[in-house]
C-alpha cells in the first residue's frame, strides 16, 4: 500500500483530484438525503442543506477526522420533531426556538470535546443505543408512510400515527402512491440492476429523477382533482418540494426565549447525548475501513461538530455528526485526506443553487419513500433478531428502550434504559446494592508488567458498561505492539458492552504487532452463545462443554485429532484471505486440527466469528470454516457460488481487484460458480477437468487460495458433527486434486 497521504495544506495539493471526484459522488447522495431528513424533522428543506455544507466546509477547517464526511443527523429527527410540537406557543417561532437548542448544544458538545470526554459515549448500553435508533427508526417510518400515502395523520402519538396509515390506506392518493412505489423498487431491486451507467449515479438520485416526468404527467404544477374508479383525488404544489428563490430567504435565526423552560433544556441534552453518542460511534466505525488505518482524534472530533452545530443552528440548519453512508461513499471513491469534505460541501452548494429550478418538480413523497425505508431498516426484523441473538436479556433492554422512547421521548428512553440495565446487572451478580457497587468503583483491578515485557490486565469485581472509562486509562498505559493478557477469572459478572471495549482493544493492539488474549471467562455462564455476549460467574470450577463440543472430542480421541474447546484470539493467519482483510474477525472457537501425513498436507477446522457491516449496522456471523494447508505454491484465487457472490462477496472483489474467468467448455460450471483471480494463465492451468467436475459434484459456497493455503466454508453457520466429518472428507479429496 502507498504511504500514508500528507494532511494539511500539503495533502491539499497533493491529492486535490482524488479527493474531489470522491466528493463529487457523495454530494450527489447527500442532496436528496439532506432534503429528506430535514423534511422529515418537520424542519425548511433548506435546514438539511445548510448542515451539510456548514459539516463539509466549517467542519474540515477544524475536526479530528481524516475521511469521514460530516452533515445532518437523521438521529435528532425525533427529538426536533418533539421539540417543535413541546416549544410551540402560537406565535410561529417554534423551529426558531428548536434552534436556539441546537446552538446550546453545540456549544455543550464543545466543551466535552475541549475537556476531552469523547469517551463517554462507550459507558451507555449498546443494547440501549440499539432500542433508541429503532425506536428513531419508526418514529421516522410513521412521520414518512403518510407522505408517501398521501395521507394525514392529526395525531402527536408515534402509535396513532402507524395505526392511521393502516386505517387510512384506502383512502391514500393513488398518484401519489404510483411515484412512491416506484421509487420503493428501485430501492429495492437496485443491487440486481447490472448496467455500468446504472450505477454511475446513486440509487437516491435516480429515485429523485424517476419521480419527476410522472409529475409532469398528473400536473401536479396546477391545483386540480384527478378522476379514479369514482373518486377524486387532489392533486397539486402541495405535493412537491418547497425551496425558496433565494438561498438568503431560507435563512432562519435562533430564538433564546425558551431558554428558562424545561421542555427546552430536555431537548437540549436529548439532542447532545444522541449526536455525541452517534458522532462517536460512526467515528470509529470509519476508521476501521479507512485504508490507511487512520486513527480519529475523537476528543478534537467532538470538538468541532460541536462548532460546526453552533454554527448551523445560527443560520438555520441541523446538528451535525459523521454520516456513515456518505463517509463509506467517500472512501469507496478514493477520498485520501480530510478535504474531501470540504469539497462535497462546496458542491452540495452549487448543486441545491443550480438545480433549485429542478428540485422544486420534485414530489415530497420522493424523499419520504427514501426516508420510509432508511427507518425501516433501523427497525427491522432482522435487527430485533441480531439482538436476541446476542442475548434475551439484550432483547429485554432493547424492546424496553424502544417502547419507553416510542411512549415518551429519547431522554427518558436513554435513561430508562439504562437503569433496567443496572437493575438486571445487580440482580445477576447476586450481591446487594451497595456490595455491587463497591464491586463496580472499588474491584481492585490492576495492571501488572511481567518481566519479559508483557501486560497481565487483572480485572475484579463487576465489569460492566460504568468501569469502561476506568478500563480505558488502564490500557492506555500499555505501551502500542506489547503482548497483553487480560485475566477476566475474578470478575463476577462481564458486561456485553465492557467485552465490546476488550475486542476492539483486542484489534486495536493486534493492529500494532501485539498479542492480546483473553482468558479466565471459564466458570462464566450466559445465555447466548455469541461471543461478546453478558456473562456471570457461576460456583462450579468444571469446563461446561455443550452436546456438540461433547461430540467435538469424542471425534477428536477416535480419530487422532486434536480439539480445544478454548476461545484462541489468534486470528492474524485468517487476514491472509481476501474474504477476511477487510473484515474484522473476532475469535476462533472448537478448534479441530489433523494431518493428513500422506500427504503432506495439515489442516484446522475452526468455528469463526467475524464483523460484516459498520457502526448500528454491523452484523456478526459465525461460520465453520477449514484451512487445508497444502505446502505447495497456488494461483491466488477464490471461487464463489453465484448466489452467495451476489449477497456477501462483491465487496471483496472492489477491493481486491480480482476479475472473473470463464471456463467456456464447462458451461454448468460457470453458470453454478464465480472464479476470481488475477493471473489468468496459471488459473486455467490449475482448474483441470478433475478440478472443475469435482467442484460441480461437491458444491461449497466458498473456497478461497492466498497462495499456499485454501479457505474453505460452505454456508454461515456452525457446522454439525456430521458435517464436520464431511469437511475432513471432502479436505482429503480437495488435497489429492491440487497435489496431483
Amino acid at each position: 500500500m502507498e504511504g500514508i497521504p500528507n494532511q494539511g495544506f500539503k495533502g491539499l495539493i497533493q491529492n486535490w483530484k482524488s479527493d474531489m471526484i470522491a466528493a463529487v459522488s457523495v454530494a450527489l447522495i447527500a442532496l436528496p438525503l439532506s432534503l429528506g431528513i430535514a423534511l422529515a424533522a418537520g424542519a425548511p428543506a433548506m435546514a438539511g442543506i445548510f448542515s451539510a455544507v456548514v459539516g463539509g466546509v466549517v467542519t474540515t477547517l477544524y475536526r479530528g477526522g481524516h475521511v469521514s464526511v460530516n452533515g445532518p443527523a437523521k438521529g435528532v429527527i425525533g427529538v426536533i420533531l418533539l421539540g417543535i410540537v413541546l416549544m410551540d406557543d402560537g406565535s410561529g417561532q417554534a423551529f426558531n426556538y428548536v434552534l436556539a437548542a441546537i446552538v446550546v448544544s453545540g456549544a455543550l458538545q464543545t466543551l466535552l470535546g475541549i475537556f476531552k470526554l469523547g469517551q463517554i459515549a462507550d459507558i451507555f448500553h449498546p443494547s440501549v443505543i440499539q432500542g433508541l435508533l429503532a425506536a428513531i427508526g419508526i418514529i421516522i417510518f410513521a412521520k414518512q408512510i403518510h407522505v408517501a400515502l398521501g395521507t394525514h395523520s392529526e395525531s402527536s402519538s408515534i402509535i396513532d400515527n402507524l395505526v392511521d396509515a393502516v386505517l387510512m390506506l384506502p383512502h391514500a392518493n393513488p398518484f401519489v402512491v404510483l411515484i412512491s412505489l416506484l421509487g420503493l423498487l428501485m430501492i429495492v431491486f437496485s443491487k440486481r440492476i447490472t448496467n455500468r451507467f446504472f450505477h454511475f449515479l446513486p440509487v437516491p438520485i435516480w429515485v429523485i429523477a424517476l419521480s419527476i416526468p410522472l409529475v409532469y404527467l398528473f400536473n401536479f404544477f396546477e391545483p386540480h382533482e384527478i378522476p379514479l374508479l369514482g373518486n377524486s383525488f387532489s392533486v397539486g404544489p402541495h405535493l412537491l418540494l418547497d425551496i425558496p428563490n433565494s438561498i438568503w430567504d431560507s435563512i432562519m435565526h435562533p430564538n433564546f426565549g425558551k431558554v428558562d423552560t424545561l421542555e427546552f433544556w430536555s431537548i437540549v441534552f436529548s439532542m447532545l447525548l444522541i449526536t455525541s453518542i452517534e458522532h462517536l460511534a460512526i467515528a470509529k466505525a470509519v476508521d476501521k475501513i479507512d485504508p490507511y488505518k487512520r486513527k480519529t482524534d475523537l476528543n478534537k472530533d467532538l470538538t468541532g461538530i460541536g462548532i460546526s452545530t453552533m454554527v448551523a443552528g445560527m443560520i438555520g440548519g441541523l446538528p451535525i455528526i459523521s454520516v456513515i453512508i456518505r463517509s463509506s461513499v467517500n472512501i469507496h471513491n478514493g477520498a485520501k485526506t480530510k478535504w474531501s469534505n470540504l469539497y462535497q460541501g462546496l458542491l452540495l452548494l452549487l448543486f441545491i443553487v443550480v438545480l433549485s429550478p429542478v428540485m422544486r418538480q420534485v414530489p415530497l413523497c420522493a424523499f419520504a419513500i427514501l426516508l420510509v425505508n432508511t427507518g425501516f431498516k433501523l427497525a427491522s426484523p432482522a435487527v430485533f433478531k441480531q439482538v436476541y441473538n446476542q442475548g434475551i436479556e439484550q432483547l429485554v433492554f432493547f424492546v424496553a428502550t424502544m417502547v419507553l422512547t416510542l411512549y415518551t421521548n429519547l431522554l427518558v428512553g436513554l435513561l430508562g434504559g439504562s437503569l433496567l440495565v443496572l437493575i438486571t446487572h445487580i440482580l445477576l451478580a447476586k450481591v446487594p446494592v451497595l456490595q455491587f457497587f463497591n464491586l463496580v468503583y472499588k474491584s481492585r483491578t490492576k495492571l501488572i508488567r511481567l518481566p519479559e515485557g508483557g501486560y497481565n490486565l487483572k480485572i475484579r469485581g463487576v465489569a460492566n458498561f460504568l468501569c469502561i472509562l476506568k478500563i480505558d486509562k488502564l490500557v492506555a498505559q500499555i505501551p502500542a505492539g506489547t503482548d497483553v493478557n487480560i485475566d477476566l477469572s475474578e470478575a463476577r459478572l462481564v458486561d456485553m458492552s465492557y467485552m465490546d471495549y476488550l475486542v476492539e482493544y483486542l484489534m486495536k493492539q493486534r493492529a500494532t504487532g501485539g498479542n492480546v488474549f483473553i482468558s479466565g471467562l471459564d466458570d462464566h455462564i450466559s445465555s447466548t452463545t455469541f461471543n461478546r455476549a453478558l456473562k456471570f460467574k457461576i460456583t462450579s470450577s468444571a469446563i461446561r462443554l455443550t452436546n456438540r463440543q461433547k461430540r467435538l472430542r469424542n471425534l477428536a480421541t477416535e480419530r487422532g485429532y486434536l480439539f480445544s474447546s478454548q476461545i484462541n484470539w489468534n486470528t492474524t493467519y485468517l487476514k491472509k484471505f481476501h474474504f477476511f482483510e477487510i473484515r474484522s474477525i473476532e475469535r476462533k472457537i472448537n478448534c479441530l486440527n489433523g494431518t493428513f501425513e500422506d500427504k503432506d498436507v495439515s489442516w484446522e477446522i475452526a468455528d469463526i466469528t467475524f464483523n460484516e457491516g459498520k457502526a448500528f449496522t454491523a452484523e456478526t456471523f459465525n461460520t465453520t470454516a477449514m484451512v487445508l494447508k497444502l505446502n505447495k505454491t497456488l494461483p491466488l484465487f477464490t471461487l464463489e457460488k453465484e448466489r452467495t457472490y451476489e449477497k456477501l462477496f462483491d465487496r471483496v472483489i472492489a477491493f481486491t481487484g480480482y476479475r472473473d474467468f470463464e471456463f467456456e467448455m464447462y458451461a454448468n460450471f460457470s453458470k453454478k460458480f464465480v472464479v476470481l483471480g488475477n493471473d489468468e494463465a496459471a488459473l486455467r492451468n490449475l482448474f483441470t477437468e478433475d478440478i472443475i467436475r469435482f467442484f460441480e459434484e461437491h458444491q461449497i459456497s466458498h473456497i478461497e487460495s492466498n497462495g499456499e493455503a485454501l479457505l474453505v466454508f460452505n454456508k454461515l453457520k456452525l457446522a454439525r458433527t456430521d458435517e464436520t466429518i464431511e469437511f475432513i472428507e471432502y479436505g482429503v479429496k480437495l488435497a489429492n486434486l491440487f497435489n496431483a
